[in-house]
């Protein structure tokens, strides 16, 4: 049953092994989808961290953005008893009674990156998210002098990263009464920034910065800008993530400036072997964010 599950909902990353696999302990993600290119990364990184480790195997499931596709995934892998259960969720709601019963199972719950609601976990590995959303309005707010539009484009509204960022962002933005503040849905995805952008476009939406929540939206962005004869340079952007395309366009100018955002997989595997050795690990664990922009972009690594 295992073998068929994986096959028709999971990728392998690493040979197909259960939790009676001699000593190997089965670690198991539960990602909300493989479309998006951090989210696909995340996953991967905490792929190739557990192949450091010989007494470690790796599977892992796409939701495809479904959150009910997520539940039944998680569920199988309750069923199949994996050592633990890494999450990315969609919704920080939804996914609270299934990830609760893993909790109470006895499997060990990492909630990597989004939070959901109530302390059915183990830990909770994740960034500053409201930081996040006010060092870009504090960015931005200076860039302008206090004065313009600003469009707030957002990730997804069920997902907590969304909400804090957001957060961060109108609280420090409604100390600059000279700045305007618009808002998109992007959902994280180039696609939906694009649609987006080109609706903002056509109905000649004057826009002087935008604060992405994601550096895949702004590469969107900047593609539909291109396509109007719009220099991206024009307007003063910032995003989130630092990818190696938010790299090359601070480098270019077509980017201000981008949030480091760590995809935390190294903490992931790190505190799973801690786990597993029986030691208790933080309730919430923090990985550290940092503005890059043209005066340190050479000196930070991109997240992929």
């Amino acid at each position: 049953m295992f073998r068929y599950f994986c096959l028709f909902f999971v990728m392998i990353a690493t040979p197909l092994a259960t939790a009676s696999d001699g000593n190997r302990r089965v670690i198991a993600f539960a990602q909300d989808t493989m479309a998006n290119d951090f989210r696909k990364a995340q996953v991967f990184e905490v792929r190739d961290e557990a192949s450091k480790y010989p007494g470690l195997s790796f599977v892992y499931s796409d939701g495809q953005g479904q959150t009910s596709l997520m539940i039944r995934q998680i569920e199988q892998f309750i069923a199949q008893k994996v050592d633990l259960l890494v999450i990315g969720t969609n919704d920080e709601n939804a996914v609270v009674p299934v990830v609760s019963k893993a909790y109470k199972s006895g499997i060990p719950v990492i909630v990597l990156d989004r939070g959901i609601k109530g302390n059915g976990y183990t830990t909770f590995i994740k960034s500053d998210n409201v930081k996040i959303g006010r060092l870009g309005a504090e960015y931005i707010a200076k860039a302008l002098n206090g004065k313009g539009v600003v469009l707030l484009f957002e990730g997804i509204q069920e997902a907590d990263v969304t909400k804090l960022r957001s957060k961060g962002f109108t609280d420090e933005m409604s100390k600059h009464k000279g700045i305007q503040t618009i808002k998109r849905t992007g959902n994280f995805l180039r696609k939906d920034a694009v649609i987006e952008m080109e609706k903002l476009l056509k109905q000649g939406v004057h826009i002087d910065a935008i604060f992405s929540e994601s550096d895949s939206m702004l590469s969107g962005v900047r593609m539909v800008l291109r396509r109007y004869n719009i220099d991206p340079a024009s307007m003063v952007m910032v995003g989130v993530d630092y990818i190696s395309e938010a790299q090359q366009a601070i480098r270019n100018g077509s980017q201000a400036a981008s949030i480091l955002f760590p995809l935390g997989g190294t903490a992931t595997i790190k505190n799973a072997l801690k786990i597993f050795n029986g030691e208790t690990v933080p309730k919430h664990i923090y990985n550290p964010v940092k503005l890059v922009t043209k005066k340190n972009v050479e000196e930070v690594a991109p997240i992929f």
